[in-house]
C-alpha cells in the first residue's frame, strides 16, 4: 500500500497541526460508550496498516508520544489530543501500524507490537490490503478467513489483556483512485465481517465508512477525503480522529 503521500517522511508544521484543530472541531459526533477509565501512565495503541502507519519514524518507535514515530495520521491527531486534554494522566501514545499489512501479518507480530506493550486501549484498523492484495493476485484470502483471523486475533487479545479497552475501526474504501468496482460486493462483507467481530467480542466499533459516506453524501468529492480512496489525506485524517475521540469518549 504505498502511495506518494506517503513517500517521504517528516514532521508535522505548526500550521498543519492548527489546520487539523479546525477540522476535528467540525467533524460529525458519534455517540460515546460508557467511560474508559485510565490510569497514570496508561498505553494506547493504534495498530494497523499504512492509514495506520501515515509515515511513522520507525527508528524512534519505542518512544512512546514521539511525533515523528505517531506518523502523520489519526493516530497523531486523536493522541496529541488526549495528550492536551488529560496532561496529568501522562499517557504514553504508540503507533504500530505497518504499510501493506493484511491480518495474517497482524497476527505474526502481535507478540512483540502489542501484547508485550500491555497497552489499555488497542485500536485496531485492517482490511483493505486483504482486498487490494487479492485484487492484485497476491493473497488468496477470502471474507471467511479474515473474519476468522481477525477474530482470534481478538480473542487471544482479550485472554492475555483482560483489562484492555479493544477499538475495532471499519475498514473503509472511497470510490475513486484506486478503488474500482471490482472491489464490491467482496469489501461490503469484508466491513460486516468486521463489525461482526466487533459484536461478537463487545469491542468498541468507530464506523469510519459511514462517516466517509455521510461526508460525501452532503456533497464533497471522495478524492477530498483519500486520494486514491484508501489512503486519507489530511481532511480525511482529521475526520478520523475526531471520529476515533467521539467514539472512545476520552
Amino acid at each position: 500500500m504505498n502511495t506518494h503521500s506517503l513517500n517521504r517522511r517528516h514532521l508535522m508544521t505548526s500550521s498543519a497541526l492548527a489546520a487539523g484543530a479546525t477540522l476535528l472541531s467540525s467533524a460529525p459526533a458519534q455517540a460515546a460508550p460508557t467511560k474508559i477509565n485510565l490510569k497514570k501512565g496508561s498505553k494506547i495503541l493504534f495498530q494497523g496498516d499504512s492509514i495506520t502507519d501515515a509515515g511513522r519514524d520507525r527508528n524512534h518507535e519505542a518512544h512512546a508520544n514521539h511525533q515523528g514515530a505517531l506518523g502523520r495520521g489519526y493516530p497523531l491527531m486523536a493522541g496529541s489530543a488526549l495528550l492536551g486534554k488529560h496532561p496529568d494522566l501522562e499517557l504514553q501514545i504508540h503507533n504500530r501500524g505497518i504499510s501493506g499489512h493484511r491480518v495474517p501479518d497482524l497476527q505474526n507480530r502481535w507478540e512483540k507490537d502489542c501484547l508485550d506493550l500491555k497497552p489499555a486501549i488497542v485500536s485496531i484498523l485492517i482490511g483493505v490490503n486483504d482486498i487490494w492484495h487479492k485484487i492484485n493476485g497476491n493473497y488468496k484470502g477470502t471474507t471467511e478467513s479474515y473474519q476468522a483471523g481477525f477474530d482470534a486475533l481478538i480473542k487471544q487479545t482479550k485472554k492475555e489483556l483482560p483489562e484492555a479497552t479493544i477499538v475495532i475501526c471499519e475498514p473503509f474504501a472511497l470510490k475513486c483512485g484506486a478503488v474500482k468496482d471490482t472491489w464490491f460486493p467482496e469489501f461490503d462483507h469484508r466491513r460486516a465481517a468486521a463489525q461482526e467481530v466487533a459484536k461478537t467480542n463487545g469491542t468498541l466499533w468507530v464506523p469510519f465508512q459511514k462517516v466517509f459516506d455521510d461526508a460525501v453524501a452532503a456533497g464533497s468529492q471522495p478524492s477530498r477525503w483519500a486520494h486514491d480512496g484508501v489512503h486519507p489525506s489530511f481532511e480525511g485524517h482529521s475526520l478520523m480522529a475526531r471520529t476515533w475521540l467521539d467514539v472512545v469518549g476520552l
